[in-house]
């Protein structure tokens, strides 16, 4: 999109779709066509809010310098901790750790994408050695002859993305969803498999099994491109479709329809999302996904491959330059010796004064407040008191801390928890690159004025990390900033090396890796297709890696008799802070709803639009009954953009990336009379 300033001739802000962008070429969804109503919305915040009070910048900065400075003082570095966001910039997400590590020196630093992309990406570098949500061009899915979707629900969460399905069906190509929902998604696909809440492992075990026994796996391509292999087909023997079917619910004969029609297809894909990833078994649920795919040699051919479709406005970007509590810039390791040295030097810090790994993104939240854990925290571009689990627990946390600084443009409910709330400018207000789901680094330029009294948040960290002793090293200048990432990347998975904000202009986006050439070498032309002739690991070769099913992590009960699933619909996003707050978006979905079958509606006396109270073990809701057999008949669906779904959601974490349990749990529903 682009914005059109309309205001000399009376008009307000405006977008215009930009057709130079492969991703969607002029495509935007509601949300995107209503962005620009929040830039001169009533709600913005202007100045900062210290206690509620407005105040000025440097008393807001201050305040939060000496009190950082005395919460370290009493209880240590990691008594400090910073939550970041994946919707901010690789500037920022870049400033925001290094401000953490070197101003801070806290290992307590995280993001909510931990709470996206994370199983998929523990998946992907364990298989390939990298992680690169499409290690394609978007466009190849146009081309495919087959896609599988696992849990993605592209109709209403990337509505542009769907032209690229369409154009794969337009030319004869099959779609394949596996959803428990019938989804806007699933409703337009060749062959829709319906898994029971947290059993999407068992059925993509259940689909390995077909493919091997069936002849569909392409032996050469193992042979010659993979390891582990006869690992796997013994650990799948078991996993025969008429057994997965009577844990999924899947008819055998589906899975067999689904892994033909991927089996015979010259080119075909397999693309997971939320609906697969967030789970306590998450990890290994995206890598028996990975497995089928490389058993049916789609991996590393052109047009075809394993791929996760990202969630957040730059969840690719926001995971690769040091905001997470396991990583430095560049997508390296921050236990790594020879990491921490290239970092250190670009830093100007000795690599032993750089902390090691933190907690990831739920147990920093977790830990708030409590003897040993964070005792401050700074939020950045996030509203963990909305989209964490068992968020009851968390806003908790929130309130039992020394100090809770937040950043964000509006008052959302973790900034109404907040001693400081800091205006900060958005994306029409500054400059800046982001990375898309298919590894293409992309530059967002300024184009309006924020308000007098707003900041960015490379000012603010500037602003802090000057008042504690930082005076050089953190400038608020974005091309600045990035012009050190680039160096800070340098040689790592992600490197950016080769990336200008000139290149990027000129190219319409770069492709990651992009090393630097050497003086009198000719530009890299960047990495579209990064598996063509070998993986990411050390001997090139990828790996497949034996997982096994096992049940949700809160199974459903007599207590609890009904399980939970949550997603989004399409006019809110994330938290709902910024969508809530824009009419039309409002106007097409007003509040929280909870959806049910028309068989649980009747046992429950339930009528539609009546209002139904849903209870976990940790929370209580009540909301609107939709009433659909969208959903099965021993499940209801709510969306998570509202304050209080998160209260009934599991805190359960999957053990390699830290990912909570959101997609299934036990709740209890009755009718509010």
């Amino acid at each position: 999109m682009q914005v059109v300033d309309g205001r000399g001739g009376g008009g307000g802000i405006g977008i215009e779709a930009r057709e130079d962008i492969p991703a969607n070429a002029g495509n935007l969804c509601q949300k995107g066509w209503t962005a620009a109503a929040l830039l001169d919305s009533p709600e913005r915040l202007t100045s900062p809010l210290l206690h509620g009070r407005r105040v000025g910048w440097d008393e807001a900065l201050d305040f939060v310098a000496r009190r950082v400075r005395d919460v370290q003082a009493r209880y240590g570095p990691d008594a400090v901790a910073v939550f970041g966001g994946g919707g901010l910039t690789n500037e920022k997400a870049y400033l925001l750790g290094k401000f953490a590590r070197v101003v801070l020196r806290t290992s307590q630093i995280d993001y909510n994408g931990r709470f996206c992309m994370s199983s998929a990406a523990a998946a992907a570098n364990r298989a390939f050695g990298m992680d690169r949500g499409l290690p394609f061009p978007i466009t190849d899915i146009g081309r495919a002859g087959a896609v599988l979707l696992a849990g993605v629900n592209v109709a209403e969460t990337m509505p542009p993305f769907v032209r690229h399905l369409t154009r794969m069906r337009d030319g004869g190509g099959r779609l394949v969803v596996i959803d428990p929902r019938t989804t806007r998604t699933a409703r337009v696909a060749d062959l829709h498999l319906r898994p029971a809440p947290g059993t999407d492992l068992a059925l993509a075990l259940g689909l390995l099994h077909v493919a091997i026994a069936d002849g569909h796996a392409d032996l050469d391509y193992l042979a010659g491109r993979t390891t582990g292999f006869e690992r796997v087909r013994t650990s799948v023997a078991a996993w025969w479709p008429e057994r997965a079917e009577r844990v999924t619910g899947v008819p055998a004969a589906a899975m067999r329809e689904a892994v033909r029609i991927l089996g015979d297809a010259e080119r075909a894909m397999i693309l997971t999302g939320r609906g697969a990833e967030q789970h306590a078994k998450g990890t290994d649920t995206v890598t028996s996904f990975v497995n089928l795919a490389l058993v049916l040699g789609l991996p590393g051919r052109e047009g075809s491959g394993y791929g996760c479709v990202t969630g957040q406005g730059n969840g690719q970007g926001g995971r690769e330059h040091g905001q997470k509590a396991d990583q430095l810039p560049g997508y390296r390791k921050i236990d790594d010796p020879a990491a921490r040295a290239h970092v250190a030097s670009v830093w100007g810090v000795d690599p032993a004064d750089l902390p090691g790994p933190g907690r990831s993104a739920f147990e920093m939240l977790d830990a708030l407040g409590t003897p040993g854990g964070p005792r401050a925290l700074l939020v950045f571009g996030s509203n963990p008191a909305v989209s964490a689990p068992d968020a009851g627990r968390v806003a908790r946390g929130l309130g039992a801390l020394d100090l809770l600084v937040v950043s964000d443009i509006v008052t959302s409910e973790t900034a109404a928890l907040a001693d400081v709330v800091l205006p900060t400018t958005q994306w029409a207000e500054e400059s800046g690159t982001i990375t898309n789901l298919e590894g293409r680094v992309l530059l967002r330029r300024r184009a309006a004025d924020p308000p007098a009294g707003v900041r960015s948040d490379l000012s603010i960290l500037s602003g802090l990390a000057g008042r504690l002793g930082h005076h050089k090293g953190f400038p608020a200048d974005p091309g600045t900033v990035f012009g050190e990432l680039r160096r800070a990347s340098q040689g790592g998975i992600a490197d950016y090396s080769g990336v200008t904000y000139e290149r990027i202009a000129a190219e319409t986006g770069v492709f990651w890796p992009c090393p630097a050439e050497a003086p009198g070498e000719i530009a890299h032309p960047g990495t579209p297709r990064p598996f063509l002739e070998h993986f990411a690991t050390p001997d090139g070769l990828a790996r497949l890696v034996p997982v096994d099913h096992r049940p949700p992590a809160e199974d459903v009960d007599t207590d609890f008799p009904i399980y939970l699933t949550t997603g989004r619909v399409l006019a809110h996003y994330q938290s709902g802070a910024q969508t809530r707050r824009i009419a039309a978006l409002n106007e097409a979905s007003p509040e929280v709803f909870v959806e049910l079958h028309p068989d649980l509606a009747g046992r429950l006396g339930v009528e539609p639009g009546g209002r139904v109270r849903v209870r976990s073990r940790r929370g209580v809701v009540e909301a609107m009954a939709k009433v659909s057999p969208v959903v099965l008949p021993d499940t209801v669906f709510m969306p998570f953009h509202w304050d209080g779904v998160n209260r009934l959601t599991n805190a359960a974490l999957d053990p390699v990336s830290g990912m909570p349990e959101f997609k299934v749990c036990a709740v209890a529903v009755e009718r509010v009379a």
